[in-house]
């Protein structure tokens, strides 16, 4: 006969997980991780990575934690929160590059108006709310806004009006396709320049179509470049600008990197098409017009132009109109002082220290983040046609000329950059001096 014994082994099994879980320290695990899927959100909206570790930092002393300490890049976050002797270490990729301003708006409400105490759940509560948003202007809106963009950025540079037209259908074209992609998790730099190459042949083909009709636009460079401007990397670049300015040099040059490699997918794709094409692409000869005109000229479709592209990044509209009217000044003024002789780089530089430190009115009060209203406001001070320039050179051979085409548009973004962090410098004194 056998008589069935106890398992001797479970409450031994269940003390050791009991005493396991009494330390375990639960509510430093709930608030790291708070903490972290702040700072994952924010920069998975494209914000530099000092905005980045501001954000978690105030998380975290609103959620009690005794000492936050993180690394930000572009593509993680490692985190350690500390509460008396014991700390918890996390890591977070990031694999979302897109911009979205409202989203940044909203983060960066989170933490300007946190209580002096909170919890993590109503942190998960208040993150859950803002990443429920999504878009707030439709696909067709926001394919539409870039071909608006990019047909104002045509205007700037001598495009006659049909010319504009076929720039407007090819640049929404391309958002299009580049949206389709995007949210099918399909590699950036394919994306890139696949959009590049749909804007540019539905730009080519709209122009044979107008020339059956007989009308004869001539030179197509104005055209041509600025169907494709909406692929530009604006954000990567600019706060790349900043974090290497504030020294944080691994994630700066990883933006930097990545935003000139997607400058380079789009360029590989223009290049390709305009071997192909025999569109003429010599520079239009400007034609001199009254003060009051050139005026207009400039500072209609800059403003145009800075309002597409903030409605691009998902902006809500009062902060696309406050963009809008700052790069339209800024810009009317840096051609007034091109065309009176200044030189390009001097006239960008000191028109986008005019961005930095208009935004920065506009920004007061945290109204809305600085980086919406400026990163718009000098995406129309690119040199496209310069850029393209470059490339018709590189396709003749002429590589004198190409190399001093990279140049010349090398030394103007780095003159955008320049003025903006000169006017982050005079402007945020938090950014200058804090940590």
């Amino acid at each position: 006969m056998s008589v069935e014994q106890p398992d001797s082994d479970e409450p031994h099994v269940r003390s050791i997980n009991e005493v396991e879980e009494s330390l375990e320290p639960v509510s430093l695990i709930e608030q790291s991780r708070a903490t972290l899927r702040t700072g994952q959100l924010m920069l998975a909206a494209g914000t530099a990575s000092y905005r980045v570790k501001q954000a978690m930092r105030a998380v975290a002393a609103a959620l009690g934690v005794d000492r936050h300490s993180n690394h930000v890049a572009m593509t993680d976050i490692a985190a350690t929160s500390h509460r008396g002797r014991i700390f918890r270490t996390e890591v977070v990729e990031n694999r979302s590059f897109a911009v979205n301003t409202d989203r940044l708006w909203q983060l960066d409400r989170l933490r300007r108006t946190l209580p002096e105490r909170t919890t993590p759940a109503e942190v998960h509560r208040a993150l859950d709310e803002i990443e429920g948003r999504g878009a707030i202007h439709p696909g067709w809106m926001n394919s539409a806004v870039a071909g608006v963009a990019c047909a104002a950025f045509a205007i700037l540079n001598g495009a006659l009006p049909l010319e504009v037209v076929a720039v407007f259908i090819a640049a929404a074209c391309g958002q299009w396709m580049r949206r389709t992609l995007a949210h099918r998790h399909f590699n950036g730099f394919g994306t890139t320049m696949v959009a590049a190459a749909v804007a540019t042949l539905v730009y080519v083909s709209g122009i044979f179509l107008i020339s059956l009709t007989g009308y004869d636009i001539g030179t197509h460079a104005a055209g041509y470049i600025s169907s494709v401007l909406f692929l530009l990397p604006g954000f990567a670049l600019i706060t790349g600008a900043l974090d290497m300015a504030k020294l944080d040099l691994q994630s700066g040059i990883q933006r930097i990197a990545y935003g000139t490699m997607i400058t380079m997918a789009a360029g590989v794709s223009v290049w390709i098409v305009s071997l192909a094409s025999s569109l003429d692409t010599r520079p239009r000869i400007e034609e001199d017009l009254p003060v009051i005109a050139d005026v207009a000229l400039w500072g209609v479709p800059s403003a145009m132009g800075v309002m597409g592209f903030a409605l691009m990044f998902n902006s809500p509209w009062r902060m696309a109109l406050t963009a809008a009217l700052i790069g339209g000044i800024a810009n009317t003024g840096r051609l007034a002082l091109m065309d009176h002789g200044i030189e390009t780089q001097v006239a960008t530089a000191a028109a986008c220290l005019a961005v930095g430190v208009m935004a920065a009115v506009g920004a007061r009060g945290g109204r809305f983040p600085v980086i919406t209203l400026s990163v718009p406001a000098v995406l129309v001070m690119i040199p496209g046609v310069a850029a393209h320039e470059a490339l018709v050179s590189l396709n003749t051979g002429d590589y004198t000329a190409a190399m001093a085409g990279i140049l010349e548009v090398t030394l103007i973004v780095l003159s955008i950059m320049v003025g903006l962090v000169s006017a982050k410098l005079v402007t945020d004194r938090e950014w200058a001096t804090g940590d």
